[in-house]
This record gives structure tokens, C-alpha cells and sequence, in this order.
């Protein structure tokens, strides 16, 4: 695979400004750049980034209608009224459901929860969840990760005598529904300084608000982190501004002391000895929590999230896992489906997009292969299937490509639609397919430029070996943790050349194992390039590359070493 490697040297003004953050931080000169590169400019703001604290959450009544929300919420505790906690089927949702009705349920046995069904009832508020809450007796449902665009279903819940407290992170529409309360930082009218929270980060700003009101200290709603943690690495949201606060803390929590039910998921990923990291939750502990959503109901997810005793929370981690296992082979069987029908049908050189129907696909599935087509074909892909009468799935993009816009162009012909810039949801009725590919393809044809459809590599600067110092390393670790808008910094050294201890390893010599100098050390600086062994031979040769890396500091037995993750290789 070719990349581009994209990187800017900073202007006069900005090597002023560095200087003076290394200076005013005592932060070594590579710091100050990355921290520049991130738009941070103040001693002030760097402060706050390096040293994430709880003191810098926002004021929770900050967000719209966050006032009548908790107005609504008291009246009905007072009363004695039956409440329901309502959220989507995803990691995302099932977080939030498990964390606001944990913190309630310890103020009232009054209170129930709920998670539709992905395949009776779809995405988001759904009528069968309403009349759930008529035949329980439900005067007050909470939404947590969806409803920002139910105006029926809350109007329906209204005629039946049930008010809404919407709390959502997902772009309204023009309308709002008739909710008592609307919480979105994404509303138009909006004053919060954030808009980028998750679904479950939406959840606890709410927990938060209800307790500085009724004086229940932070430190009761500390430990629910861990759960917005989980939800912020895997909804894909930024890792800046609060989310970065939270997450920070979040995994602290997860570390030390998680829930019963997330020390469940951390057991069967065998991650109980080890530092858990963003990665850890994207590919390991969020994507068993979201098999339950996909394979049958994400409402055991919840009930684990919500285990009171670790021998629950060990069976039910199980049965979580055994979903997680049957997603994976129907993952791997729909993908290589996928790829055959492109390889065979499509011309894919000559197009931006890739629109795919199959009723038979699974639609669990479908949002995962939508993601691996984009990966391997790097052109927004959109992987739809039948379901209850409908044509149902997911859109995935690359960076510079708005999908979420690109499917609200056709919401004429759509029955349903959400999500975010780069990734999204969709359903239609069969008969509108045919000119919804064809009005995709166009819109991708037209916005689509060719520099998107390669992949890049970002670089944050420009470095020699000698710089890679124990300072900068350590240095390092106050950026993490890294996800979306905070990814691992990715340094640049030019001229380096094999100091004769490089040698390939792994299965079929597929990768090489780094041992270079650049003319700066005299010590070898070991790297990994994984899938890299064409250039094996030229560095045996000793002639110069450059190369674009990350660092890592890892361990062998009770050494601590640093290692160049290298990313790509050129002549």
C-alpha cells in the first residue's frame, strides 16, 4: 500500500511560540511542537491537556434543557412514578443505559430499563418500547444515545401519558421532538463548550448534574468512568477537550477498581494482568459488549454491566464471548462475500464509492464489512441488507468525505437515517435502492477527490535519533491516552540505514525486525516494520531510507525498552 505522507514545518511565529512552551513547561522543544501541531498555544491550555483534571468538566447546565431534565426527573422520584432508561443496542448506548440506571437505582426501586431489538424494532425509540412502558406503567422513559429525531414515537408516547427526557449527541434535525427536555450539545441553540461527548458521556453529564443538585458528592459518581471510558474509545468520538478528561479518569478506574461486570469482559479478553489501553477497549472489551447487540439483544450487555457478584458477571461475560466468537465467523464469511461480488462486478478503479445489497447478510454484521471495505478499498462503502420489509445498514467513510451529509441529500427516498461524519445508518424501501445507489455514487463521484482515496500518514515532526531522548519518551506518555484528534505522534527521521543487525522475522519473513542509525547515535535503534520485507534487501545493502514511526516503550522481563513502531518506508 502507498501512503502519503503529509507533513508541515512550522512558520517563524510558531517556533517563537514553541520555544516559549518548552520554556514555560520545562517540556523538551518535541513536545512543545506536538503540542502546537494540536492547536495549543498557551501555557494554559497545555496545562489542561497534559494534566487532565476533574475540575475541568463543564458545568452540566450548560446543556440545553439540563434544568427542566432534572426538574422532570426529581418530580418523578418525588412521586413515586415508574421510569424507564431507554438506549441504543450499541457499546455506545448500552453504556449509558447501564450507568444512568446504576446511579438511580440506588434512589429508587422505581425504575426499569430498556434495549430494542435490532432486528424487530431497528435503531432507536421504537413504538414497541413505548407500549412496554404503557403496560408497566412508565410515565417518564429517559433516551440515552438516540431520539434526537423521534418526533412520532414521543408523540405517541405523549398521547399515552409518558413524557421524555431525550439526551442524545447525534445532529438534530430542524424539528425537535416534544420531549420535556431535549439534552444534545449538537442543538443549534446550544451554549456548551463541547459538542463531541458520546452517547454514555451525554448519560453521565446528566447523573452529574442531578447530584451537584441534590448534594451528592463527585466522588459517588467518580467510579461510573469506567463505563464512559469504554463508550468514548469505542463510538469513535475525539479524545480532546472533555472527552480526554473523562477517559483519562475512566481508565484510571478501569485499572484500579472496574465494575464487577467490566472486570467480567476483562477477564475473558485475559487483559487482568496488563495495563488496559484505548486499543484494548476498541478491538478486545467493546467489541463483546456490542456482539450482544448484534447476535441477539443488547440487553444482556446491560445485565452484565449491571452484575452485582463476580460469578455472575463470569457467566454472563461467557455467553458475551460466545456472541463475540459467532460475530467473528460471520464477519469473516460476509467480508470475503463482499470482496468476490467487488472483484467480480464492480469496476472498482473507476469508482469513488461502493454501494453493496444482500438480503441474506446478517445485519449485526453489516456496519463491521461496511468498515473493512473502506480499509481495504479506501472509498466511503455503504453495505445494506433486508430486515422486517426494509432495506437496512450502515455507511462507513475516509477522511474528507462527509457520509452523514451525503445520505441526509437523500432522506426523500429514506425511511430512517443517523449518525455521524464518518460513519452512519440507513433504511429504505426496496423500490428506492436503485436510485439511492445511483445518487450516492454520484454525490461520491463529485466529492470524492483522489488524494482521499489513498491512504495518509500525518507527520508531527521531523526528528534525528539523537533526539529520541528518555525525556522525550516519558515525555511522551502525557499525550496518551490517543484515539481520534489525539493519535500517537508520528516522527519523521530521514537518511537511516541498517547497522547490520537487521534481520526479518515472523511468519513467511513478512516483517523486518530494525536495527538503524541515522549518523546522530552510535547506539542501533531497534524498530519493528510489520508487512514491510521488500526493502529488506536495500538496507542489507546499506543504502539510506526514510522512515515514519511512532514510539513505544516496551517491556522484556523487568527491562524497559524503546522501540520504533515503524509505519512506512521510502527510498
Amino acid at each position: 500500500m502507498t501512503y502519503r505522507w503529509n507533513y508541515s514545518t512550522l512558520s517563524p511565529d510558531q517556533k517563537d511560540k514553541k520555544d516559549a512552551l518548552a520554556k514555560e513547561l520545562n517540556l523538551d522543544p518535541v513536545l512543545a511542537e506536538l503540542l502546537l501541531n494540536k492547536g495549543i498555544e498557551t501555557e494554559e491550555e497545555a496545562r489542561k491537556f497534559l494534566y487532565p483534571r476533574l475540575e475541568d468538566l463543564h458545568d452540566p447546565f450548560l446543556l440545553p434543557d439540563m434544568d427542566k431534565a432534572i426538574r422532570r426527573i426529581e418530580k418523578a422520584l418525588g412521586n413515586k412514578e415508574r421510569i424507564l432508561v431507554y438506549g441504543d443496542y450499541d457499546v455506545d448506548g448500552t453504556t449509558a443505559v447501564a450507568l444512568v440506571y446504576k446511579f438511580f437505582r440506588r434512589i429508587t426501586n422505581n425504575i426499569d430499563y430498556y434495549i430494542p431489538d435490532r432486528y424487530d424494532e431497528g435503531y432507536g425509540i421504537s413504538f414497541q418500547g413505548i407500549d412496554y412502558a404503557v403496560k408497566t406503567g412508565v410515565t417518564l422513559i429517559i433516551s440515552l444515545d438516540c431520539g434526537i429525531k423521534a418526533v412520532s414515537k414521543v408523540a405517541y408516547a405523549k398521547e399515552k401519558g409518558i413524557d421524555f427526557i431525550i439526551c442524545d449527541h447525534h445532529m438534530p434535525d430542524d424539528k425537535l421532538p416534544d420531549a420535556v427536555a431535549v439534552v444534545d450539545a449538537k442543538r443549534v441553540d446550544s451554549i456548551y463548550p463541547y459538542d463531541e461527548l458520546s452517547g454514555c458521556g451525554v448519560g453521565f453529564k446528566l447523573v452529574q448534574a442531578f447530584s451537584e443538585r441534590n448534594g451528592f458528592p463527585f466522588s459517588d459518581i467518580e467510579p461510573l468512568l469506567d463505563l464512559v471510558a469504554v463508550s468514548i474509545a469505542s463510538d469513535i468520538v475525539p479524545l480532546m477537550g472533555e472527552n480526554r478528561v473523562m477517559i483519562h479518569y475512566g481508565l484510571k478506574q478501569l485499572n484500579s477498581n472496574p465494575s464487577f461486570g467490566l472486570r467480567g469482559i476483562i477477564e475473558i479478553c485475559g487483559l487482568q494482568r496488563k495495563k488496559i489501553t484505548v486499543s484494548d477497549i476498541v478491538f478486545k472489551i467493546g467489541p463483546r459488549i456490542n456482539a450482544s447487540g448484534r447476535m441477539m439483544n443488547g440487553k444482556e450487555a446491560v445485565d452484565l454491566m449491571l452484575a452485582n457478584d463476580m460469578v455472575s458477571a463470569r457467566e454472563k461475560s461467557k455467553n458475551i464471548d460466545k456472541y463475540n466468537e459467532d460475530r467473528r465467523e460471520l464477519d469473516k464469511k460476509i467480508t470475503e462475500e463482499a470482496i468476490e461480488y467487488i472483484e467480480n462486478h464492480l469496476d472498482i478503479e473507476n469508482q469513488k464509492s461502493v454501494v453493496l445489497y444482500n438480503e441474506t447478510w446478517h445485519k449485526g454484521i453489516v456496519g463491521i464489512v461496511a468498515s473493512r471495505l473502506t480499509e481495504r478499498y479506501y472509498r466511503p462503502a455503504v453495505v445494506l441488507t433486508k430486515s422486517n420489509g426494509f432495506i437496512s445498514g450502515s455507511a462507513r467513510s475516509v477522511p474528507g468525505f462527509d457520509v452523514y451529509t451525503a445520505i441526509e441529500s437523500c432522506r426523500d427516498i429514506l425511511e430512517n437515517f443517523g449518525g455521524h461524519t464518518y460513519a452512519a445508518g440507513l433504511t429504505l424501501r426496496e423500490e428506492n435502492l436503485q436510485e439511492f445507489r445511483e445518487r450516492f455514487n454520484s454525490l461520491s463521484f463529485d466529492m470524492v477527490e483522489s488524494r482521499m482515496m489513498s491512504p495518509q500518514i500525518t507527520v508531527d515532526a521531523h526528528v534525528s535519533f539523537a533526539d529520541i531522548t528518555q525525556e522525550l519518551v516519558e515525555g511522551l506518555s502525557l499525550f496518551s491516552p490517543f484515539g481520534p484528534e489525539n493519535e500517537n505522534p508520528v516522527f519523521l527521521t530521514r537518511g537511516v540505514y541498517d547497522s547490520g543487525g537487521s534481520k526479518l522475522v515472523g511468519r513467511g519473513n513478512r516483517h523486518i525486525k530494525l536495527e538503524l542509525l541515522d549518523g546522530t547515535v552510535t547506539t542501533p535503534v531497534q524498530g519493528i516494520a510489520f508487512s514491510q520485507k521488500d526493502y529488506f534487501a536495500r538496507l542489507k545493502e546499506g543504502l539510506p531510507v526514510d522512515i515514519c514511526y511512532s514510539i513505544e516503550q516496551n517491556m522484556r522481563g523487568n527491562r524497559t525498552f524503546t522501540q520504533l513502531m515503524v509505519k512506512d518506508i521510502r527510498v
